[in-house]
Formats: C-alpha cells, structure tokens, sequence
C-alpha cells in the first residue's frame, strides 16, 4: 500500500482520491473480516438473542464509502436502495424514510391529503385496525384525530379475525391498517375484498413481515404490495437492517406523489437532494395565493415532515438486500426446527400457524401457555437460562398508560365485541426468535429449554 504510517496516523503519499479511497476500503474490507462476525462456539446457557444483525464486510464498505463521500443526507445511495426494494418487491414506487414508526406516520398520513377529494381521511372518521400488536400502527390514527375501530384477533394465526370485519362498518369507515404479526400474513382474500367491496384504503404494515408472500386469485405476491400502501422497518432486529430506516411502497402513482410529499416536507416539488427544476417550471407557475413563478422548490402542498433517511443508512441496505433472499429462508427454516421440535408439547402450548395461503418471513416464533401453565414462570425459566423473550409487544394497547386520558372515550376509539383473544395474548403469550444467525445448536437448546419450562 502507497501509505505511510506515523504511530496511528495514515497519511497517503502522492495519491489520487479514488486510489486512496480503494485503500481505505481494502483496510475496512481487512478490519471488519477481523474484528466482526467472529464465529463462537455455542456453550449452553450463553444468551440468545431474540434477533440480531446478520452482515459481513460489504455493509461497513459501503457505510465507509458513503461517509467518504460526506454528501449525508438521501443520495446515490438511497436512490439504488430504493430501485433495489421496489425491484425485489415487484412494486413500482419505494422511499426510503428513518424508520419504520416513520413509514406508517407517512403511509397514514398520506391518505389524509386533499388530493384524494371524497376518499381523504378526515378527523373523525374511522380505520378499522387491531389492538394486538405495536403501538405505531395505531398511533398516527390517534394523533392526526381519526377514530380506530378495534376488533379481535385469531389465535393461533395472531392477525385479525375477519368474521368481524362487517360489524366494525360504519358510515364513517374510511380505511383498514394492520399488521402482517410477526411475518404471518393477515387474511389478505377477505380484508381485501372487504375494502374493495367498501372503497376503502388499504394499508398493509409490513415492518415485521419483509419477504412474506400471498397468493390470491392464482398469483403469489409479496405482503405489503397487496393493498394500497405497504411500510417497512430495518430497525436491526428485524428482517434486514439499515441501523434505523423504514419504506413506504405503493403502485399508485398519485399515491407516491403524496407519500414523497409529506415525506420532504410537504413540499410540492418532487427534485431529489441537491436536484433543481425536474419539472421545467420552477419560476413559471402560479400556487395557491403565492404570486406567479415563485420558486417551486419552495412551495408546499400538505403540512409534511422532514422523514428522509440518510445515505449512510442506504448504503447498509444496498449490501442487505443482495443477502436478502437468504435471510428469509433461514427464517424459515428456523421455524421450521422450533415447531417440530415443540410439537411433543403442544399439549401444554399452542403453537403458532400461518395463514392459509401463504408463505411468511417469520420475524419470531409465538407461544401461547394453555390452561394451568403460567406464561410467567416459563418466561423467567428461559431469561434466567439465557433465552431472549419477548411479549407480543402491547398486548393490548387499550390496556397501556398512554391510552389513560381517553379511556372510554368513545369519540376517540372505538371496539367491536370484547377483544377475547387479545386478553389472552396480553396474559399469556410471548415469542423467542428465529432470525437467520441462529445456529442448530441455539435452536436446539432453545427447545429444550421450553421443554424443561413446562415440566416446572
């Protein structure tokens, strides 16, 4: 190498940048090939993580890489991010935003704008939704003064039971939102026809189900490209990771205008970063009371965010994405082992199943205790063996201390029957992992430590 070193110091001699940028990413390329993903032997009792980032030497190449560049905010990077997503998904728009709470402000958001007349969600009106799962698929319905309407779930496919869907309709339902839980699609036949029966918006939350297909009317298409919006997060547990990222994605054109409109701060101009007059009319148009040909990068159509992503974190996903396909068969996988593994058990749990129809991305592995065993005693037996769990995240989100100040409100939510299975989920059902660095070994162990579990 045409470097020499002073102590810590590398100072490049006589080299072009693109010649001493290939050296710094030769010695990343030799750094993260020593130092990361070292492979450990596996000793009982070592913790096991519910998830965990899976990646090799490519991804800090080109975070390197794209810090060099020092550009920081959405560029090259993002752009090819962006095309690689919608080329994998078989979609035609995708944006990459900061996260995958993000991505569901901006897809909720989107159907609020003025620009879908009869159709644009306004405050009061209602999107059917469920109360067993993350937090952030409800909460731009509160905070934008929509009305979620809560029906149960199923157990033990997790999702919305969609015998309910009727009795949730009122004259004010606008639109459905829900989650595929933890990579097993939702009932997309029946949700589907329901809210096309309805005219009503669909928005399918992906963010734990990256990879899950659907096949309806003999085509099998990814979840999140069914409905009229999807979202994605690659927060590091989930099924890739961009650090913190998410993505909203659509094929409707006018859709997408929105989503990148309230994405970049309500602006009405659709440039890139660092890009001017696209459209050819930067000073020759008139805007709402603005005087004519005011500059249009600076005109805004909707009350927007600033939700970009950076570079950085897109040059993260370029790599994971090229390792994708892999990470979903793992899962896959994984799930497989744990549920045959369990199934000598399944008298004293309730093991999980995919829907009909479709193949998921499993994101974990669900566990429902049956009568007389205590999900709590089970829970610790593994934490305290070195087993990572997790509740199904809210549970009940009804149940939690942000919904104290409109608590029976029924102006602010509504329910539809008595939500008895997601009682029971928030009283006695957790999941462990099955993210594709696992090894056989942590899989086995695993089971067997269920196994003892349940004879305490």
């Amino acid at each position: 190498m045409n470097i020499l070193k002073k102590g810590v110091v590398l100072i490049f001699e006589n080299l072009p940048e693109e010649e001493a940028r290939k050296e710094i990413l030769e010695m990343v390329r030799q750094y993260a090939m020593k130092y990361h993903n070292i492979p450990k032997e596996f000793q009982e009792g070592d913790s096991i993580s519910y998830a965990s980032r899976v990646y090799d030497e490519k991804e800090m190449i080109n975070l390197v890489d794209s810090s060099l560049e020092f550009w920081l905010t959405s560029g090259r990077y993002t752009l090819e991010f962006e095309q690689k997503l919608a080329e994998y998904l078989n979609i035609k728009y995708c944006s990459f935003v900061n996260s995958g709470s993000s991505a569901n402000l901006l897809a909720f958001m989107t159907l609020t704008s003025p620009l879908l007349g009869e159709r644009q969600i306004k405050r009061g009106d209602e999107v059917i939704t469920v109360a067993a799962g993350f937090p952030t698929t409800v909460a731009p319905i509160i905070q934008y003064g929509a009305v979620p309407v809560f029906v149960d779930v199923t157990i033990p496919q997790y999702n919305i039971d969609v015998s309910q869907l009727d009795e949730a309709l009122s004259d004010k339902t606008k639109a459905v939102m829900l989650a595929h839980t933890l990579g097993n699609p939702f009932n997309l036949k029946e949700v589907k026809k329901f809210c096309d029966k309805h005219n009503l918006w669909l928005i399918e939350d992906n963010c734990d189900a990256l990879g899950s297909t659907y096949t309806m009317d003999g085509k099998e298409k990814f979840t999140g490209t069914i409905g009229d919006i999807g979202t994605s997060s690659f927060y590091p547990p989930h099924h890739m990771t961009t650090g913190e990222g998410g993505a909203v994605y659509t094929d409707n054109p006018l859709l997408h205008k929105i989503i990148r409109s309230f994405r970049d701060w309500g602006r009405d101009c659709q440039c890139q970063s660092g890009q001017d007059n696209l459209c050819g009319n930067r000073f020759t148009k008139q805007y709402g009371e603005l005087p004519l040909g005011y500059d249009h990068k600076y005109v805004y159509s909707h009350f927007g965010y600033n939700l970009k992503a950076t570079d950085m974190q897109a040059a993260i996903g370029c790599a994971q994405i090229e390792k994708f396909p892999t990470f979903v068969e793992k899962r896959k996988e994984n799930y497989n082992k744990l549920k045959s593994g369990l199934e000598c058990v399944s008298d004293k749990i309730i093991l999980p199943e995919k829907c009909e129809n479709s193949a998921p991305s499993w994101f974990g592995f669900l566990i429902t205790v049956k009568e007389g065993v205590s999900r709590n005693q089970v829970v610790q037996y593994l934490e305290e063996h070195g087993v990572q769990t997790r509740m199904l995240f809210a549970g009940n989100i009804i149940k939690h201390p942000c919904f104290d100040e409109i608590r029976d409100n029924q102006n602010k939510y509504r329910i539809v029957g008595n939500l008895e299975n997601t009682e029971r989920i928030m009283n006695d059902t957790f999941w462990i992992g099955v993210y594709p660095g696992m090894t056989d070994e942590q899989i086995e162990y695993m089971i067997k430590c269920i196994k003892k579990a349940l004879k305490q």
